[in-house]
């Protein structure tokens, strides 16, 4: 194997930027045991991920608004406001990236993400530009954890699954990735990831 062969593969919402609707809603709800309920019972991230899967926005707020009437704003909001959901960037994440691509060590992206978002925010940060190419689960009809994402972004980029390390915040989605074989990091800071990627040997 060359050095070639090594591959850094991110997920990118709380990864890269902070993704959180709290960042949006604490804006449009001010009590917070409101804002609470709306988010547990609401605009949930179950509802979200079928986003994620591929389901249209429009189609996704219709149907929940038809169930919440009284929140149709808010819900709709979610669409039209959807940039704000996102917060603080993680330069040391961004910083890491660089470092990668300045030593020639290929990285890609796979993430869980809806496909009518996912343009403006690559046109919003550019640090998407330094990856080799980006899985997105709303264009595949698939989200993490499930194993056939994984397999798509180990096909497309001809990955060698023992020398890719796969970076998440969620550990359920570390863990699938390393049943394919992945080198597996459970994100929680850029310096514990730079860290860990300078004692295996892909970051110098």
């Amino acid at each position: 194997m060359t050095e070639r062969s090594k591959a850094v593969l991110f997920d990118i919402g709380n990864v890269f930027v902070e993704w959180d609707p709290r960042n949006l809603y604490s804006k449009l709800i001010s009590d917070s045991r409101e804002l609470e309920t709306f988010l547990r019972d609401v605009v949930t991230l179950e509802w979200h991920t079928e986003h994620d899967r591929g389901r249209p926005f429009a189609e996704g707020v219709a149907l929940l608004a038809a169930r919440y009437p009284e929140y149709e704003d808010l819900i709709r909001a979610f669409d039209e406001r959807w940039d704000e959901t996102i917060g603080i960037t993680y330069t040391g994440t961004v910083e890491v990236l660089e470092q990668l691509a300045e030593q020639g060590v290929s990285t890609y992206g796979l993430t869980n993400f809806s496909a009518e978002k996912w343009p403006s925010f690559c046109r919003g940060y550019a640090f998407t530009d330094l990856f080799g190419g980006v899985v997105v689960s709303g264009e595949e009809k698939l989200v993490k954890p499930d194993p056939r994402i994984y397999q798509i972004a180990i096909d497309r980029f001809a990955l060698d699954p023992e020398r890719t390390v796969y970076i998440d915040d969620r550990i359920d989605n570390v863990r699938a990735a390393e049943q394919l074989g992945m080198i597996g990091h459970h994100f929680t800071e850029p310096a514990k990831l730079a860290a860990d990627l300078r004692a295996r040997g892909y970051l110098y």
